[in-house]
């Protein structure tokens, strides 16, 4: 395909059979969209983890269908060749089928993305079939859904033990069954996210799951090192903005109390005539 051209599920799903590897990305605005999308990333996932990293929260539950919303059309703004997906966020889908419908097009039509991603296996299998019917393509996540975090007893790996891991292939082939073209694998030991893989005709990707999934995403904040503290085990920094932020930020704040900045090169001129009829 031309490198102009938008990246569309079939485009995704083709990665998979002739064995490309997909990439994706978190996005919140349209700048940081606009990046990715020069860069030629796959898929740009607004995600609910907005809450964390741009909204201060604990966790993804307080975010809202506005919150996806108002980030989701700025991220559309910005990308003109990569697919953008939306994250539906907590208790958006999981009181009926119906409410998702309702709620995965609202998403689409208000914020122009081109898929919505759910959390969950068998139990959101009808909601994730109707909205697929609906003509709304989906994205799966199973393994460590953090909208779930409660339930699942922390921040851990999924998947570990036999039960645990069999239900999640279970769910892995349910979500395809019903339509999703596609499913996030977060936080699974690799061999077994290399065994759903190979048994999915959907890609998988990844994140804390093995290089053997079809694709990888990371959160964007993460890979540029803009916090500093804990990271993730299944987290790369490639950069550490936060370094350079901070001291960009101590030079601009030295330079302003030391009467440095703003010197000539950044100031606007008026003739002196002009001045001199001032009264």
């Amino acid at each position: 395909m031309s490198s102009n051209e938008k990246i569309t599920t079939t485009v995704i799903q083709q990665r998979k059979i002739e064995g490309k590897a997909i990439t994706m990305l978190t996005a919140y605005d349209f700048s940081t969209a606009k990046f990715l999308d020069d860069a030629h990333i796959d898929m740009l996932l607004v995600g609910d983890s907005l809450g964390n990293v741009i909204l201060g929260y604990d966790s993804t539950l307080p975010v809202t269908m506005e919150d996806m919303i108002h980030h989701g059309k700025a991220v559309c703004r910005g990308a003109k060749k990569a697919m953008v997906v939306v994250d539906m966020p907590f208790m958006s889908y999981q009181v009926s089928a119906e409410q998702a419908v309702a709620n995965a097009g609202r998403i689409m039509k208000e914020t122009g993305a081109q898929a919505v991603k759910l959390e969950g296996g068998s139990e959101i299998a009808g909601a994730v079939k109707k909205i697929v019917a609906a003509g709304i393509p989906v994205v799966g996540h199973l393994g460590l859904t953090p909208q779930s975090v409660h339930s699942l007893g922390g921040f851990k790996v999924q998947g570990k033990e036999e039960i645990g891991a069999q239900k999640l292939l279970n769910d892995a082939k349910i979500l395809e069954e019903n339509g999703a073209f596609a499913v996030v694998l977060e936080c699974v030991p690799a061999l077994l996210a290399q065994k759903v893989t190979q048994q999915l005709n959907i890609p998988t990707i990844g994140i804390g799951a093995g290089a053997d999934c079809d694709g990888q995403v990371l959160v964007i904040n993460d890979l540029l090192g803009l916090y500093p503290g804990f990271t993730p085990k299944f987290v790369k920094q490639y950069a550490t903005l936060h370094v350079a932020i901070a001291q960009a930020v101590a030079d601009y704040k030295k330079e302003v109390t030391g009467k440095i900045f703003p010197s000539a090169e950044h100031s606007f001129k008026i003739s002196d005539g002009i001045l001199e009829k001032l009264y």
